[in-house]
């Protein structure tokens, strides 16, 4: 059997470009080891940097194909992985124990869809592999328990009077404002206690092992936003806009707001681009079009993606059930895993904490 070019497989894998970070395996040194044996049959270990199991199937259909046309290869094994690493955040903030990036999701003004896109981009970024959480930080009107279909007067666990246990849904680790009161107790705090009681919920909640944790953040660009974008560490942001003129100029304060206290915005979701009929299906931009493209244009960052007005979206939030997790399938939650693998990718470029790993906070058990 002829010996098999290793220069022949390294520019068969070199020809795939990754399409979120635009560069060849190589180039993001997702190439672990190429290697093949005396039988011909190759083995390639392939290690990504962001939340990527929707695209593994075709890579490495892509790269067996590629393998396959080499001289001498009789057989080929592709192994398609992820390893998601911690980035800095804001200079002189301590990291949050057992988490590894935050990212806050914000809109200029509420009304824009911003609560529904945090609690699904969760969700996505989970079904592409990656272990995930939610703080909802709106504590005017807290709103992600319902959405995860959380129990109504469902209380956390505490460890040791100081520690609470975040609830599960579907999956995400979550903890609210409104798992500690009821839905009718009125919150008429002031700023500084507003920005207190997300601290708290925050640094005392026993996060396990999150690769991301999402803040969805409070609606607008005042000073309890403002207050918290400077407390918390967070490493990137993700501002959710309509394509309406008015949405768009809010959309532009969250991004200076951002950046005014060096948070990377990650770029900008486009909510409720297009109706969708939902008796025949036909389509019409009721708010505007090219309204996020126009922005990221603007301020040099990534248009991550365009969702539907759709009956469906509201219904199912409203109902418990996100749509990524009550139809997988659907054009939506696609829609909506592909912003995810472009946050991840997008974050992955950003500078990397190399201080070790992020710890847990360690309870004793009683």
């Amino acid at each position: 059997m002829a010996q098999i070019s290793q220069q022949a497989l390294e520019t068969a894998v070199q020809q795939y470009r990754d399409p979120y970070l635009g560069k060849d395996l190589y180039e993001l040194g997702a190439v672990k080891s190429l290697t093949a044996d005396d039988s011909g049959k190759v083995t390639v270990m392939i290690e990504l940097p962001y939340p990527s199991k929707g695209i593994a199937g075709a890579l490495k259909e892509l790269l067996t194909n590629a393998l396959d046309d080499v001289e001498g290869v009789e057989g080929v094994d592709v192994h398609v992985g992820q390893k998601i690493h911690s980035h800095k955040g804001q200079k002189d903030i301590q990291s949050v124990p057992g988490v590894k990036n935050i990212i806050a999701v914000a809109s200029g003004k509420g009304g824009v869809g911003k609560s529904t896109t945090a609690v699904n981009l969760a969700l996505a970024l989970q079904a592409e592999g990656a272990r995930v959480g939610i703080l909802d930080a709106d504590i005017y009107g807290p709103s992600i328990g319902m959405m995860l279909g959380v129990p109504e007067g469902k209380r956390p666990d505490t460890r040791e009077n100081k520690y609470f246990v975040p609830m599960e849904a579907h999956g995400l680790q979550a903890n609210s404002m409104a798992f500690v009161v009821t839905d009718k107790t009125p919150m008429v705090w002031r700023g500084p206690m507003v920005s207190g009681a997300v601290m708290q919920l925050l640094q005392q909640t026993l996060w396990n092992e999150l690769d991301y944790l999402i803040l969805d953040m409070p609606p607008g660009t005042g000073d309890i936003q403002l207050t918290i974008a400077q407390k918390v560490p967070v490493n990137g942001a993700v501002i959710v806009t309509t394509p309406q003129d008015i949405a768009l100029l809010d959309g532009k304060k969250g991004i200076e707001m951002f950046r005014k206290v060096d948070i990377s915005v990650l770029g900008v979701v486009e909510n409720m681009s297009v109706h969708i009929c939902s008796n025949c299906g036909h389509e019409e931009p009721l708010f505007g079009h090219g309204g996020g493209e126009r922005i990221a244009e603007e301020y040099d960052t990534t248009l991550l993606g365009q969702l539907p007005l759709h009956l469906t979206i509201r219904e199912q939030t409203d109902g418990g059930t996100p749509s990524v997790v009550a139809e997988p399938d659907s054009e939506v939650a696609r829609r909506y895993k592909d912003i995810a693998r472009r946050v991840g990718a997008e974050l992955s470029t950003r500078e990397r904490n190399l201080t070790g790993s992020i710890s847990s906070v360690s309870v004793t058990e009683h």
